[in-house]
């Protein structure tokens, strides 16, 4: 046990995650709610892109019609510092397969509160890749909503936010997850 400011804590140990935690408060509710919210999300990108809703992608370019969910953002950063980059992966299919699994992937995670761990991961670095892309940024010189995402991602998997609506507690209890902490 260690001290910091006349504070005392406990080093986190493999153990941690197999102890019962306390009933859910009012803090549980909103990291809760912030998870089903940022998987909406990612789910929903992954609806409009495949069957375009007419949202952010017309129906003309869904990927179900042939349409690329890539093409749009990536070739729009072609002005950027990067853009050289990263419009060279428009519109390639293992990126527009690896961009839709991600969405759909890190969506359903945080929905159901299970996978935080990799959910978080992943998703923080599509966002981080996404944020890369458009840089320099128009709104701000360092910090945009891509970031601020990643940072509550990273947040949603230490507070394991799936045990609260979600199967998170039930989904750390199964053989694999006790043997693989990493699909917490």
């Amino acid at each position: 046990m260690a001290t910091t400011e006349g504070r005392r804590f406990v080093s986190p140990s493999p153990a941690a995650d197999a102890r019962p935690r306390a009933a859910t408060g009012p803090v549980d509710h909103v990291w809760a709610v912030a998870r089903i919210a940022l998987g909406w999300i990612f789910l929903w990108a992954g609806l409009d892109k495949l069957f375009g809703w007419g949202f952010a992608t017309p129906a003309d370019r869904a990927w179900i019609h042939g349409g690329s969910p890539t093409t749009g953002f990536l070739t729009g950063t072609g002005d950027h510092a990067l853009g050289g980059f990263f419009s060279g992966l428009a519109g390639q299919p293992w990126v527009d397969w690896l961009f839709m699994i991600g969405l759909f992937g890190i969506g359903l995670a945080l929905v159901a509160g299970a996978g935080l761990r990799i959910a978080a991961a992943t998703g923080g670095l599509l966002l981080v890749l996404m944020w890369a892309a458009e840089l320099p940024l128009t709104t701000n010189p360092f910090l945009d909503e891509h970031l601020v995402y990643a940072v509550v991602l990273a947040g949603l998997a230490l507070v394991s936010a799936g045990d609260t609506w979600g199967i998170g507690r039930w989904w750390g209890d199964t053989a694999i997850v006790r043997r693989y902490p990493i699909l917490k």
